[in-house]
């Protein structure tokens, strides 16, 4: 079911990480709340005001950063915006996601429209505008240091506002920029005093990036528990070191508790399990198995407190120099993206630990000396053929990427505009990496879960718990079951699609009565 709204309304506060994600990935429309209008012109009136003055005043009057010394006079002052713009377009590499560009318009938009950068309306009209019609501005894989805002990002942006640099239409298509405004009835802004450094002062990129993973990971978390069930079952692992009295009452970690119960409950009415429940030798499963809820329930507690963090950068509004609400125009820090680099990192860390002790799951079905009975590498004749050997080897080299983007960006620093900016934070590499990071986790969980199936298939005539029968039903929609060698990567491909498209997520949660 749709649940999405016809619209999201830009209000002075309350955007929601929801109302993101509405307009970064499904292009639902952005309204202007009339109290946002108004409030931008009655703020506008003070950034006029500071700029008819002979005082100088940082962002209004003056140049920027390491240039904030030069007094501007009023006959260069469109000039000196849209130099900004042109010259902080400085961005190289591949363009990245729209969905990314989406989210970065919509947050920077969400900032206009809080009434703290001294805008004008027809700025955040302009914003929104391009949105709705569907207008991506190009923006390249390199140029944000994460400190005063995610500064080329921004200005790729804001260049399309003007009506220069690059964009693509609402199916992808780069044209030119004037014919794409002119198409949907946008008159290029021709910016007016601080509303240059108001379009680029921002952790609009980085945060966008969060918002997105922290939603796709809330997803994997549940899928890498089921998963992990999947795995236990069919290795003939016990179910009853998850039963809840083992968790909260004595290791009160939420998310552990909630992992362990997730496990625990795909595995009821398991004909596998119920199998070996008795005369069943094996004192302990390995760690990679009855574990699971420790680094599962880890990885889920810090996606809480990445949350929590970017649920307070979504409520600034970041800008530098700000207008406070008593007109006072003041130069600030906010711009700088530590706490949300940091975070970043912490999921990168959190990421790789669960994409690691899936792969050692897998590797675990796949060798006769551990598997309890399975055949070699679940081949249908071993020798003959490999099975899910390779397999093994995607998934080992996915988990190896994953380690080297867990090493953090936010402890680099390299200074910048002349030893003005001199410590940086690298919120956007942290977010880059993140992104790759978290589809790379798709795929680990992909290969547990086709491996897992397979492994479940051979141990017919018992049948799984329902939880896991019904996404092992959902990969055999796409993934033949057992038999002879065959071109494994289309069937992994397939797979991969029923996770990113949330056909795996939205069976699981049918399954569990969500």
């Amino acid at each position: 079911m749709n649940t999405s709204p016809t619209s999201v309304t830009l209000h002075l506060t309350n955007t929601t990480a929801q109302d993101v994600l509405h307009v970064a990935r499904h292009d639902i429309q952005v309204d202007i709340s009339a109290e946002v209008s108004e409030k931008l012109a009655e703020v506008r009136t003070h950034i006029d005001a500071l700029a008819a003055s002979e005082t100088p005043v940082y962002g209004i009057s003056t140049g920027f950063g390491a240039l904030a010394t030069r007094h501007i006079a009023p006959a260069d002052r469109a000039k000196l915006q849209r130099s900004l713009i042109r010259s902080h377009a400085a961005g190289m590499g591949a363009p990245v996601e729209r969905e990314v560009v989406r989210a970065l318009m919509f947050l920077r938009a969400k900032t206009l429209a809080s009434g703290r950068t001294g805008v004008r309306p027809v700025v955040l009209e302009t914003m929104v505008a391009l949105l709705n019609a569907g207008i991506t501005p190009v923006v390249r894989e390199y140029g944000s240091l994460g400190c005063s805002g995610d500064l080329a990002p921004l200005s790729h942006c804001a260049l399309v506002l003007m009506g220069e640099g690059e964009a693509t239409d609402k199916h992808g298509v780069n044209r030119p920029v004037p014919e794409l405004l002119a198409e949907a009835g946008i008159t290029p802004l021709e910016l007016a005093e601080k509303e240059g450094l108001a379009l680029v002062n921002g952790t609009d990129g980085m945060l966008g990036m969060l918002l997105m993973a922290l939603a796709d990971l809330d997803d994997l978390a549940d899928i890498a528990d089921v998963s992990a069930a999947m795995s236990v079952e069919a290795q003939f692992g016990t179910d009853q070191v998850f039963r809840p009295e083992l968790h909260e009452p004595l290791r009160p970690h939420p998310g552990q508790a909630l992992s362990a119960a997730n496990m625990f409950g795909a595995l009821q009415g398991s004909q596998v399990v119920a199998s070996h429940r008795e005369g069943d030798g094996r004192v302990q499963d390995a760690y990679s198995l009855r574990c699971s809820p420790q680094v599962t329930g880890a990885v889920r507690d810090t996606i809480t407190h990445a949350r929590m963090v970017a649920t307070r950068e979504l409520a600034a509004a970041i800008d530098n120099p700000v207008v406070l609400p008593s007109g006072e125009v003041s130069s600030n820090g906010n711009f700088h993206g530590a706490p949300v680099a940091y975070v970043l990192d912490f999921l990168a860390i959190a990421v790789a630990d669960l994409g690691s002790i899936a792969e050692r799951r897998t590797d675990r079905m796949l060798d006769p000396a551990r598997s309890r009975d399975l055949p070699a590498f679940l081949a249908d004749d071993p020798g003959v053929d490999s099975g899910m050997m390779i397999a093994q080897y995607t998934q080992a080299g996915l988990v190896a990427e994953n380690k080297r983007l867990a090493v953090p960006a936010s402890v680099d620093s390299i200074p910048s505009s002349a030893m003005q900016e001199d410590h940086v934070s690298l919120g956007w590499h942290a977010a880059r990496k993140l992104r790759t990071a978290v589809d790379n986790l798709r795929r680990v969980l992909t290969i547990e879960l086709v491996v897992a199936s397979r492994a479940l298939d051979l141990r017919k005539p018992l049948t799984p718990a329902p939880i896991t029968g019904a996404v092992h039903e959902v990969i055999r929609s796409k993934v033949a079951g057992p038999g002879e060698d065959r071109f494994l990567s289309a069937e992994l491909e397939a797979a991969y699609e029923l996770l990113a498209d949330g056909t795996v997520i939205s069976a699981l949660h049918h399954a569990q009565g969500k």
